[in-house]
C-alpha cells in the first residue's frame, strides 16, 4: 500500500510517498482501510522534529475509514464496519492501517467518514477544552485565539452554544467574517490592533477567565495579559513556534494565574473516556450544535502541499487527505 514515510525531520519537502507492506491485524487490532485522512498542526510538529518521533516514521494520527480484518480477541468490530481514530500516532498518513481496538470508535449513522476525519481530532480536544480543562459557563467572556483555524471553528460555535460571549482572534482581516459566522462575538487581528487592549475595554477591564491558545510564542505575553485575577492559561499549540522559557512568577505577577499544557491523549487515557468524548462530539454534529467545515482536500500524494498550505496560515477549517 501507499503511505507518506519521513527518513529524517524538517520542512513539508521531507515527506515522501512509498510503497510499505502492512501486515495482518495483531491480537488486538483492527486493520481500517482509510477513506479520509485528516490533517493536523501536531502532524507538522512530528515532522519538524519539535516533538521527536522514532523514524523512519508514518505521519498521521486521525483517519476514518472502513474496517477490513480484524485480530484475534477483537470483539467490538467486524468487516465493514465504519470506524475512526484520533489518537494513534504514526500510521494514519496511508491507505490503510492496523490500530488498537480500543483507541477506535463506531461512527454513527450521518456522521460521514469525511466529517468524522475532519472533525475528531479538532472536535475532541475543543470538547475536552471546553468542558474539562475549563467548563465553560453561560454569562462568561473567553478569549479563542486563531479562531478560524480547524480547532477554533468548532470550539467557538460550541461555546456560542453554551452561553459565553466568545472573543476570538485571527491573523488577517479576510479571516474576520468566518470567525463571526462561527461563534464570535468579538474578532481581533492581531497583527493590525491592540488586541490586549481590546480585550480589556470589551471586559470592562476585568479581563477574561480563560485563554484558549493554540499559537504559542506570538500570542504568550499578550495572552497573560488578557486573563482575570486567578484566570487559566491554556497553552495547547505551538503554531507560531514554542512558547519561550518563563519563570512560574510571572503567574503570580500577572493576578495569580493558573497555566495548563493539556493533550487529548491525556483526556481520553481510558476507553471510556475516549468513548464519552466522542459520543459528544457525534451528538454536537448531528443536533447541529456544530457545523464542520472541510475547506481544504488534497490526495494523499499531495501531502507536501497540504503542508505547505498550513504553513502558510491561510487555511481555514478543516484539511483532509483522500486515499
Amino acid at each position: 500500500m501507499k503511505a507518506i514515510r519521513i527518513a529524517r525531520t524538517g520542512g513539508p519537502d521531507v515527506l515522501e510517498l512509498q510503497e510499505i507492506e502492512l501486515p495482518p491485524p495483531g491480537a488486538g487490532q483492527v486493520r481500517l482501510k482509510h477513506t479520509a485522512i485528516g490533517v493536523n498542526f501536531i502532524d507538522t510538529y512530528h515532522r519538524s522534529g519539535l516533538y521527536p518521533a522514532p523514524l523512519p516514521a508514518t505521519l498521521g494520527g486521525e483517519a476514518a475509514g472502513v474496517v477490513e480484518a480484524v485480530g484475534e480477541g477483537v470483539t467490538a468490530f467486524r468487516p465493514g464496519d465504519r470506524a475512526g481514530y484520533c489518537t494513534v500516532p504514526f500510521c494514519a498518513y496511508a491507505e490503510a492501517a492496523n490500530v488498537p481496538a480500543d483507541r477506535l470508535v463506531k461512527l454513527p449513522d450521518g456522521i460521514s467518514e469525511e466529517i468524522a476525519a475532519a472533525a475528531m481530532l479538532k472536535g475532541m480536544t475543543a470538547q475536552y477544552l471546553l468542558k474539562r480543562t475549563f467548563a465553560v459557563q453561560k454569562g462568561q467572556t473567553i478569549l479563542w485565539h486563531a479562531a478560524a483555524g480547524g480547532v477554533g471553528l468548532i470550539a467557538c460555535q460550541w461555546a456560542k452554544h453554551l452561553g459565553a460571549t466568545v472573543i476570538g482572534t485571527v491573523g488577517s482581516d479576510e479571516k474576520i467574517a468566518l470567525a463571526k459566522e462561527n461563534g464570535c462575538t468579538h474578532v481581533l487581528n492581531t497583527r493590525t490592533e491592540d488586541w490586549v487592549a481590546r480585550v480589556r475595554e470589551i471586559t470592562k477591564g476585568e479581563g477574561v477567565p480563560v485563554v484558549y491558545d493554540s499559537v504559542g510564542k506570538d500570542t504568550w505575553d499578550g495572552s497573560l495579559d488578557c486573563l482575570a485575577i486567578r484566570g487559566l492559561m491554556a497553552s495547547f499549540g505551538n503554531a507560531s513556534g514554542a512558547v519561550p522559557s518563563f519563570s512560574p512568577g510571572i503567574l503570580a505577577a500577572k493576578g495569580s494565574l493558573y497555566l495548563t499544557r493539556p493533550s487529548l491523549f491525556h483526556y481520553t487515557r481510558t476507553r471510556a473516556e475516549l468513548q464519552e468524548t466522542a459520543d459528544d462530539l457525534f451528538d454536537a454534529i448531528s443536533t447541529g450544535i456544530v457545523k464542520i467545515a472541510v475547506h481544504q482536500r488534497f490526495k494523499l500524494a499531495d501531502a507536501r502541499a497540504a503542508h505547505e498550505a498550513l504553513h502558510s496560515r491561510q487555511t481555514t477549517g478543516a484539511t483532509i487527505l483522500i486515499p
